[in-house]
């Protein structure tokens, strides 16, 4: 059935999924049925406006990320952009480094193929330096790595040199706003990537080598130091084989949580009906997202938390109270889309578009952008107040000081101020009501989490969110769910 049905919607050439006999204990980020049909790596493109992050996503991918109308006529990404795409690895004798040991060398010789061993294998070499810098002569006349889209075939053949190549990974690139006033916007896709693609836009050639030593100093000690420097061009696609081989290499295969109980993350919503469009072909809502642990399965059933919050008049002992209450929104999985590929099931990684049964009206314009959907009875509980451990940041990252000095120190948190606090992908405002060795935050927009999980905190600073620091959730004020 499955297979018709795969058939019907003319993808032949993806492997056919099943979501009855899959067990996820089996599953991993580099499963042919899972990374034929959707991306298992979630890879950030993250620096200055127009310093051409679009570009290079859309120079891997073929997708044009910057779609929306406001957008296009400023030529800037404002909200975050999505694109998938398949990096490919040629079956032929791969070109050795300098510095690669004989042993390696007599490995690496042999042809490669897509096989289980050379997954093995190419985990392995993750570690092995591979050069930056290309010497002239070195590289084959034809690219080792290549990228399409996420609906080309696992294996093809280039018809002008007859090269065959064989997927090896299938990534999702979270395509983040540049400008500083957007950097809530560039949290919440922090929130879901694995590694990310740092953009520096090299308009002097002088001046190459210069940004490269100011780029390892600011790094040393972080998880980017020993990250390599690509010298590209996205529009004229000068070395993009490099970034896919490095993708492959360079980015560790994440470790996937397959057995616990699903949960997504709601990034973007929205109606797919369009104006006039007849009763009887109305389609449910559909929430986009990304699974942080768990699989889900066509048909399952779902909520979505905390789903339309009300205010509540309850009796207490001071007289007549308000109080929040949440309403989840209950619903069963319709059908599971990774771009144009259709799921049977859907795993941890990539962005995942949710078929379900809800009221159009519910998810349109994203309306459900920052809630959590799950299995029924399985989600967290809502919160309408924090307490969380703080860790602030010594100065303020991005802002110029008016004499050209040093950038302004972090103050400590003040009671009474109002935060934007990032949790996953949501923003919200809060009301600092405490801030002793833990700090207690009022939250405007109620929200679905638990204890444990990490937080962006920003301060309003000229006019503009800046990041002040990170905290993680200890405990909390819960609000009432109301069962249907």
């Amino acid at each position: 059935m499955v297979e018709s049905t795969t058939n019907k919607l003319g993808q032949p050439h993806l492997m056919v999924q099943d979501a009855k006999t899959v067990d996820p204990s089996k599953l991993t980020a580099l499963t042919p049925e899972v990374i034929s049909r959707q991306a298992t790596i979630n890879v950030g493109t993250i620096g200055h406006v127009a310093h051409g992050k679009s570009t290079v996503v859309k120079a891997i991918s073929g997708v044009q990320t910057v779609r929306f109308k406001n957008e296009l006529e400023r030529n800037i990404t404002i909200k975050l952009g999505y694109a998938n795409a398949k990096i490919y690895k040629a079956e032929i004798p791969s070109i050795i480094p300098s510095s690669t040991t004989a042993a390696t060398a007599a490995t690496t010789a042999a042809p490669t193929t897509a096989t289980d061993d050379d997954d093995a294998n190419e985990e392995k070499e993750e570690g092995e330096e591979i050069p930056t810098v290309i010497i002239p002569g070195s590289r084959p006349s034809h690219p080792m790595y290549t990228s399409r889209g996420s609906s080309h075939a696992d294996t093809f053949t280039d018809p002008i040199t007859n090269i065959t190549y064989h997927l090896r990974r299938h990534i999702s690139f979270v395509d983040c706003p540049g400008h500083d006033i957007l950097m809530a916007t560039m949290l919440n896709g922090a929130a879901v990537m694995d590694g990310a693609l740092l953009l520096v836009d090299l308009v002097k050639m002088d001046a190459a080598l210069a940004q490269q030593e100011q780029i390892r100093k600011f790094v040393v000690g972080t998880v980017a130091d020993s990250a390599p420097i690509l010298p590209i061009s996205a529009v004229l696609r000068y070395n993009v084989d490099l970034v896919c081989e490095y993708l492959v290499h360079k980015i560790p295969v994440p470790v996937r949580d397959f057995t616990s109980v699903p949960r997504l993350i709601v990034i973007r919503s929205f109606d797919v009906n369009k104006p006039g469009q007849d009763v009887s072909s109305l389609q449910g809502g559909v929430a986009g997202g990304s699974i942080l642990q768990g699989v889900l399965r066509v048909g399952d059933e779902i909520e979505v938390r905390p789903g339309i919050v009300t205010k509540k008049e309850v009796a207490t002992a001071e007289g007549p109270s308000t109080v929040l209450v949440c309403s989840p929104i209950y619903s069963r999985i319709s059908s599971l889309y990774a771009e144009s590929n259709d799921l049977q099931y859907a795993v941890p990684g990539g962005l995942i578009g949710v078929g379900t049964r809800i009221d159009p009206t519910l998810t349109r314009a994203d309306r459900l952008v920052g809630q959590v959907l799950g299995l029924r009875g399985k989600l967290p509980e809502v919160f309408a107040e924090i307490e969380i451990s703080y860790y602030l940041l010594r100065r303020l990252l991005g802002v110029k000081t008016s004499d050209g000095g040093k950038q302004a120190k972090v103050q400590k948190l003040a009671k009474g101020e109002i935060l934007m606090v990032n949790i996953g992908s949501t923003g919200t405002g809060g009301k600092v009501e405490s801030a002793k060795t833990y700090a207690k935050i009022s939250l405007t927009q109620p929200v679905c989490t638990q204890e444990g999980e990490k937080i962006a905190l920003s301060r309003r600073v000229d006019k503009h969110w800046r990041l002040i620091g990170w905290g993680e959730i200890k405990r909390g004020k819960k609000i009432e769910v109301l069962e249907p």
